[in-house]
Parts: C-alpha cells; sequence; structure tokens
C-alpha cells in the first residue's frame, strides 16, 4: 500500500469512508482491536457469551451494534461515566474490592493504544515489515480533516499514519467528563509504566487460526445532486456574497468555504441564517433602519454626556445635522440631569412628560443604562400634538361650561321675573275673590259696613 491510515478510531472510519472515500484504499483492511478482541473472546468462550466493552468511545457504541460488518462481536458499550453510575447504584466502592489478575495474556505494548502513538508503538515492536513507511499519528478532528485533504491532492506517500479524532487518543475521549485529568500526565505515566515489548498471543494461536481480522472499507459517500454554478451564485447572493470577494470562508457555520455552505443548503442540510457574517449585517443593517425611521428622537450619549447616536426625527427636531450633534453635548440641546441620574444609578426613567419649552416640544421619554457602550439611550415621544389636542379640549369643555352657567342664570332671572309677576296677580286676585265671597255671604248693607 502507498500509505497506511490506522483503522481503530470508528469516527476515523466513518470520516474517510462518507467524506473522503478516494482515500478507502489507503485504510487498514483490519478490524478495529475492540472488535478483534471481541471475536478472541467469542472464538475461546463460546458465541454465547456476553462480551462488554468498557471505554471513553461514543462511537464504539454505533460501530459495535450499527455496522453489519462486524455486528455480534460486542453486546454492549458502556464508558466510565455510565460504569461509575452503576457501581454508585449498587453501593459498591470499586477501591474496597479485592483486586483479581486478569485471565488474559499480558498485551504488553497494546495497553498503549489508548494514547497518541500508542499503535505505532505496537506496530513497531511488533512488526519490523513497516520500516519502509515514515511513520506519524495525529489526532484532533481538524488535523485528521487537513491530513485527509493533504492525502487527497497527493502529498503524502510512503507513510504509516496513526489517526485519532480525539486530541491526545482515547485517553480523552468524548464520554470522559474528567476534565482535571492531563492527557500529558496520562501519556507520561503509561509509557514509563508500560514496556515497548510485543505481546505474543501464543496462549490464542489455535483459536486465532480460525479468525478473521480482516474488514472491507468501502466508499459510503452519499450520491447527491450537485447544484449548478449558476444556483450557487444564487444561493451566495442571498447572503449577500455577489463578488468573490465577498466569501470569507470564515468557518463559523461549520463548513469550511461558503461556497459548501451554499451546496448544504441547496441539499438542505444548512440554512442561510447559519451565516454569522450575513446576520451580523443583516442586524447591524436592521439597527440602522430601525433608528432611521423612527418617529421616536434616539439619542444615545457616553459617559461625558457626549452624543454618539442622533437619528433622523432627532435632526429634525432640534435641527442639528447627524455629524454636528455628534461632536456636541447633551446639555447644549436640553436638560441632562436625568441622563446623569440614570448613568449613575443604572437605574431606568421610564414614561416621564418633559416640556422641551425651547424646542416646543412636548416628550414622552424613556431613559435607559447601556451596559455595553457605558452610556444612556433617550427615547423621546413626541407628543406635542397630543398635548396640543388635550388643552384644545379642556378649553372647549371650559368654554361649554360657561355657556351654560349663562344659560343657568337667565333661567334663574327669568324664573325669579315670573315668580314676582305671580306674586301680584296672586295678592290682587285674593282680593277680588274675598269681596265676591263677602257679597255672596252678607248682603249689601254688611258688606258696606265692613
Amino acid at each position: 500500500m502507498e500509505n497506511i491510515i490506522t483503522t481503530c478510531c470508528p469516527s476515523v472510519n466513518d470520516l474517510i469512508e462518507i467524506y473522503y472515500p478516494n482515500l478507502v484504499q489507503y485504510m487498514a483492511p483490519v478490524v478495529s482491536p475492540m472488535i478483534a478482541h471481541g471475536k478472541i473472546i467469542k472464538e475461546e468462550l463460546g458465541r454465547d457469551v456476553k462480551v462488554v466493552f468498557l471505554g471513553p468511545c461514543i462511537a464504539k457504541k454505533r460501530e459495535a451494534v450499527d455496522d453489519p460488518r462486524v455486528e455480534g462481536y460486542i453486546d454492549a458499550v458502556i464508558n466510565f461515566t455510565e460504569l461509575e453510575e452503576w457501581l454508585s447504584e449498587k453501593n459498591i466502592d470499586i477501591m474496597e474490592c479485592d483486586e483479581v489478575e486478569p485471565h488474559n495474556p499480558d498485551p504488553r505494548v497494546n495497553r498503549l493504544y489508548p494514547i497518541s502513538s500508542g499503535v505505532l508503538s505496537a506496530v513497531i515492536a511488533t512488526n519490523n515489515k513497516t520500516d519502509k513507511y515514515r511513520k506519524f499519528y495525529v489526532h484532533g478532528i481538524k488535523n485528521c480533516i487537513e491530513l485527509f485533504e493533504s492525502m487527497s491532492k497527493g502529498e503524502v506517500s510512503d507513510c504509516f499514519i496513526e489517526v485519532n479524532t480525539c486530541s491526545g487518543g482515547c485517553i480523552k475521549g468524548s464520554a470522559v467528563e474528567r476534565d482535571f485529568i492531563s492527557r500529558f500526565k496520562v501519556k507520561l505515566d503509561m509509557e514509563d509504566a508500560i514496556k515497548k515489548e510485543a505481546a505474543y498471543l501464543t496462549e490464542y494461536k489455535e483459536d486465532l487460526e480460525n479468525i478473521s481480522l480482516n474488514k472491507v472499507f468501502v466508499d459510503r459517500s452519499p450520491n447527491e445532486e450537485i447544484p449548478s454554478e449558476e444556483i450557487i451564485r444564487k444561493i451566495l447572493k442571498k447572503t449577500g456574497k455577489t463578488e468573490k470577494q465577498h466569501e470569507l470562508n470564515c468557518g463559523a457555520c461549520g463548513y469550511s468555504s461558503c461556497r459548501e455552505k451554499a451546496i448544504a443548503v441547496f441539499r438542505g442540510k444548512a440554512e442561510l441564517t447559519m451565516c454569522i457574517p450575513y446576520m451580523h449585517e443583516k442586524a447591524t443593517s436592521m439597527s440602522n433602519i430601525v433608528l432611521s425611521t423612527s418617529p421616536n428622537i434616539i439619542l444615545i450619549v457616553d459617559r461625558e454626556m457626549k452624543i454618539a447616536e442622533f437619528n433622523s426625527s432627532a435632526e429634525k427636531a432640534f435641527k442639528k445635522s447627524k455629524l454636528e450633534a455628534k461632536e456636541m453635548y447633551l446639555y447644549e440641546f436640553i436638560d441632562h440631569s436625568d441622563f446623569e441620574y440614570v448613568l449613575e444609578t443604572h437605574t431606568s426613567i421610564l414614561g416621564k412628560k418633559i416640556e422641551l419649552t425651547e424646542w416646543n416640544l412636548t416628550v414622552k421619554v424613556n431613559i435607559v443604562y447601556v451596559k455595553e457602550i457605558d452610556g444612556v439611550l433617550g427615547i423621546f415621544q413626541d407628543i406635542s400634538e397630543e398635548e396640543e389636542k388635550i388643552k384644545q379640549d379642556y378649553k372647549i369643555k371650559v368654554e361649554t361650561i360657561e355657556i351654560a352657567q349663562r344659560v343657568i342664570d337667565k333661567q334663574m332671572m327669568v324664573a325669579q321675573q315670573i315668580a314676582g309677576l305671580l306674586g301680584e296677580t296672586t295678592a290682587e286676585t285674593k282680593v277680588t275673590l274675598t269681596r265676591m265671597r263677602d257679597t255672596i255671604l252678607f248682603d249689601g248693607e254688611a258688606v258696606k259696613k265692613k
């Protein structure tokens, strides 16, 4: 083989088979150490025996049950955290258990597999046939991708390469939650404690003759439609990338280039909004639109009360351009005491009505502290028309009350006049009726005498 890539790490195997199928030809055609060991145990103890793999790798779970090429040799996979939880549930302190030597032969140098360069150490100690290869190891997903990109370009040859997606090897696998564990210390301790002596599995010799450790790796890349250049350009244009220089290829979306991201959008695997520079620019432009179109007066001042933002409504209200205003201080326009209060106390003032008589304005103001800029934002809602309407309404009410009062006064005067006339006619009527009564009751003489 021109190059040999180790196939111990299931994540590396998936990465190559799916994303770099042109490198499948370099994958060592053997099963992983986990599967090999599982096969040996099943051969020695019978296919009915249950084999459990304990390790720090989540990808091993998928390899054990989802890969039909090696299915059936590992019955369960648990990581160290799950083991600790299990022991805790059963109230088992493993440090109090008796020490028992394992039954299997001493793995010797193979115990170095979990650390970076461990597989290389085992290969060198076991087989001198690899001497013609230049040997090195790569760990960490970004480094793996960089290596595979380089190999795809034909830049690597005559190499035996140990590859692992976890930085430092399996000792810092994805299921290791102990951040305090130093992979450097573990690596040094293991290399000091373990002699680099080959493991000769003479006890398994007869069993191994019946076991195939071969594995065929294949192209598993998705057979997906590739969009045309026109479609890619249209997608890029939607995120503001109309020119080649607009393609930053920053990788913030998770794709190595803007074009790859556009292809992923076409395939329904990504969204336009995953482009961080585009969303930032959009958010910034939206902020500018809000500032420029808002009917409210918007001001931002710094700790010195110097104006940092001055929108178009403020320009109209205070008769100053934005450029002029940003060279001025707030107290040159209005009383700044409320702004200073908010700046010092970080306590917002909301819905306060203020008369800006110099500017013929009545406003309702909201003033808040902005921590990110250590400044104060003021939003003035012009309520001059509403206030004028309230004054007009009040004036109409007063005039209406005055008219009503005049009507009432006039009615009272008329009532008094009517009452006077009624009094006079009532007196005359009384005299007349009295005389009529006496005339009827008494004769004329009696009346005359009276």
